[in-house]
């Protein structure tokens, strides 16, 4: 088996990455990281104010770095942010890894985050943006992807059995 996770999750914001990661390494008996939150445990800032204050740019350069550790470092469930996959050194980094895509529509999207202020790259015409982020991002995720995951109408639970099976894991 390739070293590095031993799942590895990959989707647009509110796919339900870090619920469906917790519910999978606790299923798996392994531990869940999220790269996300090691930005914020390492800046002590939120993800939107890293964006309003510093810019797309510097938070994507700590975003590459945060994967690249956790890629070399986690053997548990990781969950990548929604943006990870638009740099080419990420995307090589999970190539040949168990990577799942967890996908929805914008009414799903809509219906579980919101698409508020919490999120800084959906403050103007949340729907619009969702859907022109998910045009720029679907090919990369499904180019990283071993499989996809449909979470439209699927409780968290279910989300976490379908990767399993698609990835022939054992069960949760």
């Amino acid at each position: 088996m390739t070293a590095g996770p031993l799942v590895v999750l990959v989707g647009p914001m509110g796919s339900g990455k870090s619920t469906v990661g917790e519910l999978l390494a606790a299923g798996l008996g392994v531990p869940y990281r999220d790269t996300d939150a090691d930005i914020v445990a390492a800046t002590g800032r939120e993800i939107s104010e890293l964006f309003v204050d510093e810019g797309e740019p510097y938070f994507r350069e700590l975003e590459r770095q945060a994967v690249a550790a956790a890629v070399a470092e986690h053997t548990g469930v990781l969950s990548l942010g929604g943006g990870a996959v638009l740099d080419e050194g990420t995307r090589g980094l999970l190539a040949g890894l168990p990577v799942a895509y967890l996908s929805m529509d914008v009414e799903e999207a809509v219906r579980r985050v919101g698409l508020g202020a919490a999120r800084p790259l959906l403050a103007v015409n949340p729907r619009r943006q969702w859907r022109e982020l998910m045009e720029a991002r679907r090919h990369l995720y499904t180019e990283v992807a071993r499989v996809v995951v449909a979470t439209d109408d699927r409780t968290p639970e279910e989300v976490a059995q379908a990767v399993l099976d698609a990835l022939e894991l054992k069960d949760v």
